[in-house]
């Protein structure tokens, strides 16, 4: 089968997330930087964000989403640059062009789908911008929008103030819609011989997250039930974290049936009234019920208590450190690798999923311009005419 080959102007971390998982696949992806401006450092700037791991311009930020990637400089406000990209693309056979800047600027480019389009029609394209093209000068920033969509106002403690997500959910959000539109973009291809034109917003992707309280609106719903609810759930209790003799501990209470199971163990007895056997009478009484279970947990381990659990088969588990979540088997067991130079293992996120045949060590992220003259050796430009594109700053090698 043929390698797939994803060409990408990508920076920071909504697009170089999607193209991370082509290239998990052991597709070929091929980043595109700008060319030096003379302000600021060159590319992307995630490159410079952490503390250094090689060179000059590969920091820890930028490692593990740039991963199996090559790199290429190419000055594409230039009409010479776009028409090296044009170029790239036809004799590449390139299947997938990705973007993720502001959607005014994709015609100053040259990068519009019905440009690229008209060079290779079967050509799939797919763009991440923070609102869609009807909202084309609107920069998408992951925790702008965790504001804007909502995810501030539902995450943090209740009498606290709105709180950012530990990870940025909606630059990986937006990449995980890159990749499953794609894939469907690929499987309508197969079919039909023609490319097609994705838009992912991120303000939308984020919002259809919220299936479980945007509807409530139109339920007249309680206030409380659309806002900062700390580690409880909203609707189901008793779920929370609690905190135990030596560190803490969540439980996770879905049904009548667990709860039943949970007040059978001999340490949770006392907590059972007759109010508290159904999740209703429970929500009525979750203030209390929450100090009573607190006072409990807080008398044993951490291991102790969810033995017990375990063995009444109610959901658990404890809140793990970043490194012990790194040590747990279900992700030891999976985590990516890639090497420095100097031959230091590097351990990264697992793939979301496993796929037959997928290799998990990559290929160590790519300098600036790495790539640029063997790239564009591969679409028939000799080193003389790369040396001339470089001195007129189109290309940087």
């Amino acid at each position: 089968m043929k390698q797939r080959t994803v060409l990408s102007m990508e920076q920071a971390l909504s697009m170089p997330s999607a193209t991370l998982r082509f290239a998990q696949l052991g597709w070929r992806v091929i980043r595109i930087e700008a060319t030096p401006t003379g302000r600021g450092l060159p590319g992307d700037p995630n490159r410079y964000i952490g503390p250094n791991v090689v060179d000059d311009d590969r920091c820890t930020y930028f490692i593990a989403p740039n991963a199996g990637k090559e790199a290429i400089a190419l000055n594409l406000k230039e009409p010479e640059g776009q028409a090296v990209l044009h170029r790239l693309i036809k004799e590449l056979d390139v299947d997938i062009f990705c973007c993720n800047t502001v959607p005014s600027r994709y015609e100053q480019l040259g990068i519009d789908y019905e440009t690229l389009s008209k060079i290779k029609p079967d050509l799939i394209w797919a763009g991440i911008s923070a609102m869609g093209p009807e909202f084309p000068k609107v920069p998408g920033y992951d925790p702008a929008i965790q504001a804007m969509a909502g995810f501030m106002e539902v995450t943090g403690d209740p009498n606290g103030p709105p709180t950012l997500a530990g990870i940025p959910l909606i630059d990986l959000k937006a990449g995980d819609e890159v990749f499953a539109g794609v894939c469907l973009a690929l499987a309508d291809r197969a079919e039909t011989g023609k490319g097609k034109r994705i838009d992912v917003s991120m303000m939308q992707a984020a919002s259809s997250w919220l299936i479980t309280t945007l509807p409530l609106i139109d339920f007249d719903c309680d206030a409380s039930e659309i806002t900062r609810s700390g580690n409880e759930h909203r609707k189901f209790v008793p779920t929370n974290a609690y905190k135990t003799s030596d560190g803490f501990i969540y439980v996770a209470m879905g049904s009548d049936v667990m709860w039943r199971r949970f007040v059978d163990i001999p340490k949770f007895s006392s907590v059972d009234t007759e109010q508290r056997a159904t999740n209703n009478g429970r929500m009525e009484d979750r203030v209390q019920l929450k100090d009573d279970i607190a006072a409990i947990m807080a008398q044993y381990t951490t291991a102790e208590l969810s033995s017990d659990l375990a063995a009444a088969t109610i959901p658990n588990a404890p809140i793990n450190t970043i490194p012990q979540v790194l040590e747990t088997p279900a992700v030891a067991t999976k985590v990516t690798t890639t090497q420095t130079p100097a031959g230091k293992t590097i351990r990264m996120q697992p793939m979301a999923v496993d796929q037959p045949g997928a290799s998990r060590e990559m290929s160590f992220p790519p300098k600036y311009g790495e790539h640029t003259r063997s790239v564009m050796q591969e679409a028939g430009y000799d080193d003389s005419d790369v040396d001339k594109l470089a001195q007129s700053g189109i290309v940087s090698d």
